[in-house]
């Protein structure tokens, strides 16, 4: 038989496949048509910077969510 995770292994799991679904998500979603759409290089390289501009805006969202539930629950 298998061993069972704890609880804190079992987060660490889930932390981690969010994270990279996210970041598949964000990369499939916007990096990339943001990058094709360009067709110089400097053009790509700005519109590159400005989907990581947005990536930190949705993170920034997404942790001030979370702090907002964790502060409601308790």
């Amino acid at each position: 038989m298998g061993r069972h995770m704890n609880h804190k292994e079992l987060n660490d799991l889930l932390v981690g496949c969010a994270g990279v679904l996210g970041l598949a998500a964000f990369v499939g979603l916007i990096l990339a048509p943001a990058w094709t759409a360009q067709s110089r290089v400097w053009e790509r390289l700005a519109a590159a910077v400005l989907s990581l501009y947005v990536l930190v805006a949705l993170a920034a969202i997404g942790a001030v969510g979370a702090l907002v539930v964790i502060y409601v629950s308790t």
